[in-house]
């Protein structure tokens, strides 16, 4: 078989030197592949895209979920004053009554026709007062007539029938607003409670197709391109209002596409899971609305009270176009700053109502026609009251724990006076500012504190010369020596012994030394360095002497006096020794204040307190343990005290009082510490007991003197309060006794018997004279017996 030729071709070889062209190739055609590259690379990127954008919708989902339906807002803790109670023989004047309805916002218009307006006459008032939810319970707005006279409301009537009524209560002065971290305070409101004509306003102004669009509008957009280039200026804006809220909510001021994205994306979201009434609820309650110093102002019904000083349902027509003019811009459009550029916006507002048949021409003609009524930019809405608050957080976390305050929506109500509050103020700063001019001496402080005699309230507070101090608090925290404010417990501890002391008593008036264990001596004397040899018990404590309160003291024993003292409401620990006995041992006006609350009504001790009712946002009272009151003191002994310390403003240490109001009884004592470092007063009529401290900071000598600095702060706050004269009620087993000069219980017509109250145990209605003759009666003397 022949051998076939093999099929390899054998390369042929290059001479050296040459270039051989390869020839060319012919490429055959490829298919088109990438075009369908592109398109699958396209549909995964979509489907990964929306994956990612499911993902990301589903986690935007749930943030607002978890807001939404959780704790939108975290509300500030709330501090109330007490709520006025208006009733049938209620000591409040017809002044008083004013000057309270001025603080809540109550106006004078002459004929009441809706919540928060009254009326005046020279001895009535007609108000149609406001609903009131309080810890008491629930009481609804009507309109009533109250009457007056004697510096007391005489009868209480509702207008609509002429009723009489027993009671009602204004509502409660809101004091101060807990801010947390967040620096943002609202006032939350419902939805149902929001006027449908500020509503109405609103989307009219910002998204008039809001009850129609999805969360976001593309049409609103170019619809308010179109009316702002018409308008020449920004009127309307193409963010929905559910846009605003998910933007005001949940993210920053940012300016980015991938937060209008986000924006949008989330307005969807919450119109899909939320009615619009509830989205319009979280807008009015979340927008922005200025700035009060450092805080923010949020949502309509805070900036109803911050702008008008008024209930968000109290508001004019243009008030609540002025409200709906600045959410446009708050510092912009602030109506304090810039109120002619309010104006012009309100008016924009109040036009597109009119021509969107939300109001008349005559509204829109009264309206516009008005002022933008706010209140006075100087006018407080945080009531200032530092040295009150201080002893307010100390309580809370003293009953609750340290984070009470902390807790979203809590109301507290306290004790505090309005009225009493604000004379204390004004009967410190300018009580001050008198006595440093007559002394020239600015270095010299004050303090007062008032209290409730019969609740143990703490009224008011006022912790510095200048009552807006917040530093160091003089009331609660200054501890001075108490001079002779101690005296009647001494005589209330004498008294308390009926079988051995009455008000005629002999007491020594003569030099005593006494030595300590250490083998120092001591000296008292009295004021005027004189000695009168023995005095009536009653004359040593009206006349505050000295040594008669050292010798009685000392016949009683110290251990007695500290027991009445500690028994009284005193707490810190008193060293035993003489000097206690014209007030060595030193205490803050407030101490001061619960052992005289404690004397003033008749020897019950009730402690003293600044916090009534603590309620969360639900309105549920939290769990706490009060002490109640109970009978502490002897309630014969503390009646006599209180007596004498009606004669001390009569007729001893505190006798300017009495001149300055004639025909009132009042109670009272002075107190000075040694080299009249500190001027004290304790004072009460039947309503308030009032502490008056004066003193330096250094605790200099400054030859003060309790009648001179420290009585004429309490006369002015007496001229502010209209005082109430003293009843005093003498409670069973006491009755009118009759004694002679040597304290000797005797008969009623006995020759020198002297007629005073007594303990029935101090007067056994005796039958004797003790030796001495008995008074003739008139048939006797005319008959010459």
């Amino acid at each position: 078989m022949a051998k076939q030729p093999s099929r390899t071709t054998r390369r042929p070889t290059q001479r050296k030197g040459t270039t051989r062209k390869a020839p060319a190739r012919k490429r055959a055609p490829q298919p088109r592949r990438w075009g369908r590259r592109l398109l699958g690379f396209a549909l995964v990127g979509l489907l990964a895209l929306s994956g990612l954008t499911a993902a990301y919708c589903v986690y935007l989902d749930k943030v607002i979920a978890d807001k939404f339906e959780g704790q939108r807002w975290h509300l500030p803790a709330q501090i109330y004053a007490r709520p006025m109670a208006i009733y049938p023989g209620a000591p409040i004047t017809h002044a008083q009554l004013k000057q309270e309805l001025s603080l809540l916002g109550y106006r004078n218009t002459g004929n009441p026709r809706q919540e928060g307006e009254f009326a005046v006459a020279s001895d009535r008032v007609e108000l149609f007062k406001r609903a009131y939810d309080g810890p008491g319970g629930f009481e609804p707005a009507q309109k009533v007539m109250i009457r007056f006279s004697d510096n007391r409301i005489t009868r209480l009537q509702r207008s609509s029938d002429g009723r009489d009524l027993g009671f009602v209560h204004l509502e409660a002065l809101l004091l101060d607003r807990i801010v947390a971290g967040d620096r943002e305070d609202r006032l939350f409101i419902p939805r149902e409670q929001i006027p449908e004509s500020l509503v109405n306003a609103l989307l009219r102004t910002e998204d008039r197709d809001f009850y129609h669009h999805h969360g976001v509008a593309p049409l609103a957009i170019a619809r308010a391109l179109v009316v702002n280039l018409k308008a020449g200026r920004t009127v309307q804006g193409g963010s929905t209002l559910t846009q605003q809220l998910a933007k005001n909510f949940f993210l920053t001021r940012e300016r980015s596409l991938w937060r209008k994205v986000r924006e949008a994306l989330m307005a969807l979201i919450i119109d899909y899971r939320y009615d619009k009434d509830t989205i319009l609820e979280a807008y009015l309650n979340e927008v922005y609305m200025g700035q009060d110093g450092s805080i923010g102002v949020h949502g309509v019904g805070l900036a109803s009270r911050f702008y008008f000083h008024r209930p968000i349902e109290e508001l004019t027509i243009g008030q609540q176009a002025t409200l709906v003019a600045m959410i446009k811009g708050p510092s912009y459009y602030n109506p304090w700053r810039f109120p002619e550029r309010v104006a012009q916006r309100r008016d924009l507002v109040l036009k597109l109502m009119l021509e969107e048949g939300l109001i008349s021409s005559s509204q829109y003609q009264q309206a516009a026609g008005q002022g933008l009524g706010v209140r006075d930019a100087k006018s407080r809405q945080r009531h200032r009251v530092p040295a009150f608050m201080q002893q307010v957080r100390f309580e809370l976390a003293n009953r609750y724990g340290p984070q009470t305050l902390k807790r979203s929506g809590l109301k507290v109500y306290t004790t505090l006076d309005p009225l009493a509050q604000k004379a204390a103020e004004q009967a410190v700063s300018k009580g001050m500012d008198q006595l440093s001019r007559d002394r020239q001496d600015d270095s010299l402080q004050s303090a007062m504190v008032v209290v409730d005699r019969y609740q143990g309230g703490v009224l008011a507070m006022v912790g510095d010369r200048n009552p807006e101090f917040k530093g160091f608090n003089r009331a609660r925290d200054a501890r001075r020596p108490i001079g002779s404010l101690v005296k009647p417990f001494v005589y209330l501890t004498a008294l308390a012994q009926p079988q051995r002391f009455n008000l005629a008593t002999p007491v020594k008036d003569e030099p005593i030394t006494l030595k300590s264990s250490g083998g120092s001596t001591w000296s008292p004397k009295n004021d005027d360095k004189q000695y009168r040899g023995q005095v009536p018990l009653s004359e040593g404590l009206v006349r505050s002497y000295n040594v008669p309160t050292v010798n009685l003291g000392m016949n009683l024993g110290l251990e007695a006096v500290e027991s009445s003292l500690m028994e009284a409401g005193w707490q810190e620990p008193i060293n035993p020794v003489p000097s206690m006995l014209l007030g060595s041992m030193e205490g803050s006006p407030l101490e001061l204040a619960q052992i005289y609350q404690t004397l003033a009504n008749g020897g019950r001790y009730q402690q003293l307190h600044t916090v009534r009712h603590v309620l969360d946002q639900d309105n549920a009272p939290l769990a706490e343990h009060r002490e109640r009151s109970r009978q502490a003191l002897s309630e014969q002994a503390s009646y006599l005290v209180d007596h004498l310390l009606t004669q001390v403003v009569a007729r001893g240490t505190g006798r300017r009082l009495a001149k300055a109001f004639p025909g009132v009884t009042l109670a009272g004592k002075t107190g000075t510490s040694s080299n009249g470092r500190d001027a004290w007063f304790a004072g009460f009529d039947d309503r308030d007991v009032v502490i008056t401290w004066v003193g330096r900071d250094d605790n200099g000598a400054a030859n003060l003197y309790g009648s001179s600095a420290a009585l004429p702060l309490y006369r002015r706050y007496l001229t502010q309060r209209d005082p109430l004269s003293l009843v005093l009620t003498p409670p069973e087993g006491t009755l009118q006794g009759y004694f002679n000069e040597r304290g000797v219980a005797v008969a009623e017509d006995c020759h020198g018997a002297r007629a005073l109250p007594a303990d029935a145990g101090s007067w056994p209605n005796p039958s004797g004279c003790d030796g001495a003759g008995r008074e003739r009666n008139w048939l006797e003397r005319v008959l010459g017996l």
